[in-house]
């Protein structure tokens, strides 16, 4: 079915400070996506995307923006519907259309774990990544029936696990896109559990190492110093470990964030909206 068809009876206007004299929209899709589990099981459904748009702009620039992943399960299905209301409010002003995944298996998607990367010292993160990459996609698919969209040009960001996603998007041929934005990137992280030690460390090392020998696209990387799910030094390695395979890409240390930076992204936007802003002038945006 035609996603414009399928949005949700959800408009609602939202307003900026009153310098920017702008409305904003807020509008839910359905879109239907197929992604494969870790052991190659096909699972096909429809998740739900966010959209934030300028209804006073014709058309505009796409962003597509990718949540985390909790360490515990549990919590996958309080995420409910995925927004990041005020950055996503801020990358509209910024000229963007803003699409917001809730990818399968969290919140109001439902859903099984397709993002499941196995046990803890055995982790195979690839398939977890590409579907995220696949879900990217699919949203992209999926805006070209909407008019305010346009797929010429456009970005992925991404946060924590979202942030892999939006990698793994850079090394894949999507339309139009620029570049690719990744907040606190990485997977098997637990902060109580395993405190700055995530999970198989070295394969995830050797992914980013992957991703940068296919990338296709400039890529942003933004990371506080207190994380505490990755530390400071790990993810330097995977830095370097990206560009030493071909990729282009801007490190940005963050200052910290409370007692975990890990949230800098939605905790404090004022410390990575200059390093932001000159990325997409940079682009062209």
């Amino acid at each position: 079915m035609n996603p414009l068809a399928r949005a949700v009876a959800l408009c609602v206007l939202l307003c900026l400070p009153a310098w920017s004299r702008a409305e904003i929209v807020e509008e839910v899709i359905e879109v239907p996506v197929s992604v494969k589990t870790i052991d190659g099981e096909a699972v096909d459904q429809d998740i739900v995307v966010t959209v934030f748009r300028d209804d006073r702009r014709r058309r505009a620039p796409y962003l597509v923006l990718h949540h985390g992943r909790p360490a515990r399960q549990a919590d996958f299905e309080q995420m409910g519907r995925q927004r990041y209301t005020g950055n996503s409010r801020y990358f509209v002003a910024r000229g963007f259309v803003v699409l917001v995944p809730t990818r399968v298996g969290y919140g109001a998607s439902e859903g099984p774990d397709v993002e499941y990367t196995g046990p803890c010292d055995k982790r195979n993160f690839a398939p977890a990544f590409a579907a995220v990459a696949e879900q990217t996609a699919a949203a992209l698919r999926a805006a070209r029936d909407l008019p305010y969209v346009d797929l010429s040009r456009g970005i992925v960001v991404g946060q924590s696990f979202g942030g892999m996603g939006a990698l793994a998007s850079a090394a894949r041929g999507l339309p139009g896109l620029a570049g690719a934005v990744n907040f606190a990137g990485g997977a098997g992280g637990n902060p109580a559990a395993r405190p700055e030690n995530p999970c198989s460390a070295h394969r995830l090392a050797a992914q980013f190492k992957a991703y940068g020998a296919r990338a296709k696209v400039p890529t942003l990387w933004l990371y506080s110093e207190n994380d505490r799910y990755w530390g400071a030094a790990l993810p330097q390695t995977w830095f370097d470990a990206y560009v030493g395979a071909g990729g282009t890409a801007r490190f940005v240390p963050l200052p910290p964030y409370r007692d975990n930076g890990h949230g800098i992204f939605s905790g404090n936007p004022d410390a990575w909206k200059p390093a932001f802003e000159e990325f997409v002038r940079e682009l062209g945006f």
